[in-house]
């Protein structure tokens, strides 16, 4: 495991004392105990990860911290996206502005909900604009 997962098996740690009620006194005799050490920032990995399961056995349950969140969009529609805002800036134009032609051209409320396809298809749209634009001045 790397730095960054033993500051979350801490922290894991911290979470599982609390949400068991134990006494500060009490979780520093279980460490003790179960590592010789009486402080996480001590104890290497694998100490960590024994805690862990100790805690796991007297009953805590750990519950998952990423639950509700909105899913990241794929690389492909996040570089569409920089796309739009950068034909957006060059037109001097807001994105409310994109979000009319995706409700306009597929019914689709907002621009990051559009498919890769349709993305490519308002990039087109925007792109005919600015150099119509363009021929006007």
């Amino acid at each position: 495991m790397q730095p960054d997962n033993r500051k979350k098996l801490i922290a894991k740690i911290k979470i599982a004392q609390k949400q068991m009620g134990m006494s500060d006194d009490a979780y520093r005799d279980m460490l003790v105990r179960l590592t010789g050490k009486n402080s996480c920032a001590l104890m290497d990995i694998d100490e960590l990860e024994r805690v862990v399961a100790e805690m796991k056995t007297k009953g805590f349950t750990p519950t998952n911290k990423n639950y509700g969140q909105r899913p990241s969009r794929r690389q492909s529609a996040d570089l569409m996206m920089r796309k739009i805002e950068a034909l957006l800036a060059d037109g001097g134009l807001h994105w409310n502005y994109a979000h009319a032609m995706a409700k306009r051209m597929f019914k689709v409320d907002r621009v990051e909900w559009l498919s890769d396809g349709n993305m490519h298809k308002l990039v087109a749209a925007l792109q005919i604009a600015a150099n119509r634009k363009k021929k006007e001045a």
